[in-house]
């Protein structure tokens, strides 16, 4: 399979931007914390030698080391909890071996390493492919096994290996963290319970911790005043700055995902031998699933974005939670369009 070039730059300006993403989010973190942690870096810096240093130097200092553990922890999240929000175990082969045989033929075919397998439990039809350095994922769903004969699962297998090889997998992989942020549906430790017991604790240590930079007596109710509008001002300014970086990459994740289906859908089709196989998949699985009363093809939640078709892995048409985030985003081109295109390669190469 060749590679798209414009493809290839819009991967490697996505990939950028992500990383810029994350260094300019931890430093963010790191300026908006950096009050409430000046005792404990002036006791360190004064245990090691380098009183005196510029806040500056020790911004660098931190800034680096917890930006590439931001980036460790933004794949093993993103990878693990894409593929836990549709319930997705990974296959041994045992259960689907024609599967598992057929995605290791198309993986020759493609010239790559064959990704894992897993398979959701759900009679919704659809797919997707979860990138990592080494260890990439196709997820099916038993509904679509169910709905597809051999040639257009072979077709629909090829398109997410395709957005694999091209790597567009593991880039969107990665712009699926921020959202997730912003959406809530990433919590740092782990349930809802631990979760606020952690951060109750983190704010009462703030509380003792920022004596020393604010105006007032410790622990009087002109301290707890103070403290309160301190932790609120951290509070807004960092909701603004994960904003404006979830704005971005929504944006050039948009901007990637919607010539990322024209392409696997061409190279895949390519690859199984069959551009109207490739139609016909998506149109027998579009047909399949009920069209939602509510637009649910515009937002962008989670795995949908990541989808052969933009319905994600459920049709539930119940309004969100009241007063939950949520993000949305058109990244799907039209079904219609993706048939059209796939015609006219039937018509062009075959």
């Amino acid at each position: 399979m060749e590679r798209d070039p414009d493809l290839t730059w819009r991967i490697l300006l996505a990939l950028l931007t992500i990383l810029v993403v994350d260094v300019v989010l931890v430093a963010a973190a790191a300026y908006l914390v950096a009050p409430w942690l000046a005792p404990l870096r002036v006791a360190v810096a004064d245990a090691v030698g380098l009183s005196g240093t510029s806040p500056l130097v020790w911004g660098a200092v931190v800034v680096l080391p917890v930006s590439l553990a931001f980036g460790w922890a933004q794949l093993r999240y993103s990878r693990r909890g894409l593929l836990d929000e549709v319930d997705a175990p990974l296959e041994s082969g045992d259960e689907y071996p024609d599967v598992q045989g057929r995605l290791q033929r198309l993986a020759v075919g493609a010239g790559m390493a064959t990704p894992s397998l897993a398979v959701a439990q759900t009679d919704v039809p659809n797919s997707f492919a979860v990138g990592g350095v080494t260890d990439d994922t196709v997820v099916v769903s038993t509904g679509l096994l169910d709905a597809l004969v051999e040639d257009e699962l072979d077709a629909v297998l090829a398109h997410e290996l395709t957005h694999l090889r091209n790597r567009d997998a593991f880039v969107l992989t990665l712009a699926s963290f921020v959202p997730a942020l912003i959406s809530d549906d990433f919590s740092p430790f782990g349930s809802r319970t631990t979760s606020t017991a952690v951060w109750v604790g983190l704010v009462g240590l703030a509380y003792f911790l920022c004596a020393p930079f604010l105006a007032a007596t410790p622990f009087t109710l002109g301290y707890t005043v103070s403290f309160v509008f301190a932790l609120l001002v951290t509070v807004v300014l960092g909701g603004i700055f994960l904003g404006i970086a979830g704005a971005v990459v929504l944006g050039l994740s948009q901007h990637l995902s919607t010539y990322r289906e024209y392409v696997a859908d061409r190279s895949g089709a390519m690859l199984a031998g069959q551009p109207a196989a490739m139609a016909t998949a998506l149109r027998t699985l579009d047909r399949s699933v009920e069209t939602p009363t509510a637009d649910k093809r515009s937002r962008y939640a989670g795995v949908a974005g990541l989808c052969f078709l933009p319905h994600g892995f459920s049709t539930d048409d119940e309004p969100a939670d009241e007063g939950q985030f949520t993000v949305e985003t058109r990244s799907h081109p039209g079904t219609e369009q993706r048939i059209a295109r796939l015609q006219q390669l039937e018509r062009e190469e075959f």
